[in-house]
């Protein structure tokens, strides 16, 4: 289901093609993996829906949500075909069974965009994205300049069939291999987080705990569900708020946190530019026009094919600072949205 924010934008943007007086004879599809994280629906969806409606409202937008179901998805992407989409514009949910939904939109003539995480196929269109690897090594960084020679940490990977996650942890590796192998840091307990589900992360934490005898001293977990679950495991052991925690994305949830000092750090990408453009990239392949003056950089997927890529920058926010610039930066995220419940008595909110 989607959130009233979602609904209320979609319904402005139909609005606003009725009042335009333009048939809507084209139509683009966006697929979103899953509703578990927030972020997909409330930030991303909006904001591509929002774009779409300023600069080609003519142009309907149509969202599916597959719900970390790989067959669902592509039954999804089926469909939209079936309606007539011009543009397929996909967060697949695994990198190498969604490359089905490539081709086959490509057998149709139809343009596959790959958001956030790529698709390996040759009919791999546009990519946008941040430097996940670079991401992966702040969390990493911020968890070692917050703990000790010898101290134990927890690693709370993503999900195994994204492949944004394993270059995330790429990420983490290339600051705490070195650390491992030395003796500085202690790795106590990994594991991933099959459809980044905080549930299967708070077993993980769970169990790291209980194997470790509580001795935890830094979490480094690849988002900011993975985060929360982690706290959450941690104030039944009353040891949130002493434990260095990494997370992506910034969601309210996960800022609030900060401000309690539960969560230390998220990384932060500027979501609204990436949806804007695979927007702009989508209004030029439905009119068939050349995108490649906002495109200029390439990169190789998977499989090897050249794919045209739009890099975002990112920000590794810390504390009430770094969400302070989130505020001042994000256009999805407000102060009052934040300043919410414990939250609201933080001097931030004040």
């Amino acid at each position: 289901m989607f959130s009233n924010v979602m609904k209320g934008l979609l319904a402005t943007t139909a609005a606003t093609v009725a009042m335009s007086g333009v048939a809507s004879a084209d139509m683009v599809a966006l697929l979103l993996p899953e509703n578990v994280n927030p972020r997909w629906e409330q930030q991303d969806a909006a904001a591509f829906v929002a774009t779409m409606g300023k600069i080609a409202p003519e142009i309907k937008v149509e969202v599916f949500n597959a719900n970390n179901d790989t067959s669902v998805q592509q039954r999804q992407a089926e469909q939209a075909l079936t309606q007539g989409a011009k543009v397929l514009v996909v967060i697949p949910i695994d990198g190498e069974s969604s490359a089905i939904i490539a081709d086959t939109a490509a057998e149709e003539g139809v343009p596959t965009i790959a958001y956030d995480r790529m698709i390996n196929s040759p009919n791999t269109t546009f990519w946008v994205q941040a430097d996940l690897e670079g991401m992966g090594f702040d969390q990493a960084m911020h968890v070692i300049e917050n703990t000790k020679d010898g101290d134990t940490l927890v690693m709370l990977k993503g999900s195994p069939t994204d492949p944004n996650a394993a270059v995330i942890h790429n990420g983490q590796l290339r600051a705490l291999t070195p650390l491992y192998e030395s003796g500085k840091r202690v790795m106590g307990y990994e594991n991933w987080t099959q459809g980044w589900d905080p549930a299967i992360a708070r077993r993980s934490m769970d169990q790291a705990l209980t194997k470790l005898n509580n001795n935890v001293q830094g979490v480094v977990s690849s988002n900011d569900g993975n985060a929360g679950a982690a706290i959450a495991a941690m104030e039944e052991q009353g040891m949130a708020g002493s434990v260095p925690v990494s997370g992506l994305d910034c969601t309210v949830q996960a800022q609030q946190l900060m401000l309690l000092g539960k969560q230390t750090q998220c990384g932060w990408r500027p979501l609204a530019d990436m949806a804007e453009a695979a927007a702009k990239v989508t209004v030029r392949l439905v009119n068939g026009k050349d995108f490649s003056d906002l495109a200029s950089q390439t990169v190789k997927n998977g499989v090897g094919a050249e794919v045209a890529y739009v890099p975002v920058g990112s920000y590794s926010a810390v504390g009430a600072d770094g969400v302070a610039y989130v505020v001042e930066n994000d256009p999805s995220i407000t102060k009052d949205m934040i300043c919410q419940g414990e939250a609201a008595a933080t001097n931030f909110c004040k």
